[in-house]
């Protein structure tokens, strides 16, 4: 990652505090303590943050009040930004930020209310998925809300002997249309997609385990979301394979469920996790902004 190792680094830490990572005493996660984004961060903290990263594969970074170019600029750091398939839910005045939202004004959804509606790992669907996205909260529920984080790494680990004969040198396709018209139906304001749109999604195929570039560790890249069938095998025979990959990966031994608090900002590494919103009551307002950093091919 180059980036981490730049001369010119815009982001910030608490003058004359070291960082210090704590880890969650769970699958996976850790928070940052004594990091403040206002000012500006060295380059041993900035390294400090990708290790935890690559070892946590989610930071936490509490009470970050921060502007959207100030997480854009931040998330920079780590590599280029991708921009979201569905423009409409971009925040105003900058187009790299993705607006997460269940908010209503005018008649019209400020941001992507269903985000995250099933288990996914970002823009698995790309050629390149996403390294990591950055979730920054603005606006909160009172109730509900959480999102949940898969270990794949652990995933795999842990697959019983048969599974991982299965899947063995297998790729999978992956499609942002998936689940699209049922995402529609559960929610009036998800638009129609035009066809520059649609052409933008093509399906891609990945490798079923992928191996981290940066740890070399193996993970499962398949999700509900995304992944559409097996390549290679009757329809019957890849539905079934991943319906029980899908439940492996997401038992509870695996997940860590992050419980959001006033102006987080959670960094986690889509290589190695998936993740689900689990939702919170309609009348309970929820808005987050999100970036996402663009990582390598699979494989």
């Amino acid at each position: 990652m180059n980036a981490v190792v730049s001369a010119e680094v815009s982001a910030v830490a608490e003058p004359g505090v070291p960082l210090e990572i704590r880890a969650f005493d769970g699958p996976l996660g850790a928070e940052v303590i004594g990091l403040d984004l206002h000012r500006p961060l060295d380059r041993h903290a900035l390294q400090a943050i990708h290790a935890a990263h690559l070892e946590h594969h989610v930071l936490v970074f509490r009470d970050q009040r921060i502007t959207p170019r100030q997480q854009v600029d931040f998330s920079r750091l780590f590599g280029p930004l991708q921009i979201h398939v569905l423009r409409n839910f971009q925040l105003a005045g900058t187009p790299e930020v993705l607006v997460v939202s269940n908010i209503v004004e005018d008649g019209k959804p400020i941001g992507l209310g269903d985000a995250g509606h099933f288990w996914h790992s970002d823009l698995s669907y790309k050629e390149k998925p996403s390294l990591g996205s950055m979730l920054h909260a603005q606006e909160l529920p009172a109730e509900g809300g959480d999102t949940l984080f898969a270990n794949m790494h652990l995933a795999f680990d842990t697959l019983p002997a048969t599974l991982r004969e299965a899947i063995r040198g297998r790729k999978a396709e992956h499609s942002y249309l998936k689940q699209y018209a049922a995402l529609q139906q559960r929610s009036p304001w998800r638009p129609n997609l035009t066809q520059a749109q649609i052409d933008e999604v093509k399906p891609v195929v990945h490798p079923v385990v992928r191996t981290h570039p940066e740890t070399g560790r193996q993970a499962l890249f398949v999700s509900e979301h995304f992944t559409t069938r097996i390549v290679g095998l009757p329809p019957d025979e890849s539905d079934a394979l991943l319906a029980e990959l899908f439940a492996h990966s997401v038992r509870p031994a695996h997940v860590y469920r992050h419980r959001w608090r006033p102006h987080d900002m959670v960094f986690w590494d889509n290589r190695s996790l998936m993740h689900l919103a689990a939702g919170c009551p309609a009348d309970q307002r929820r808005k987050l902004y999100r970036t996402t950093i663009e990582g390598d091919v699979p494989y």
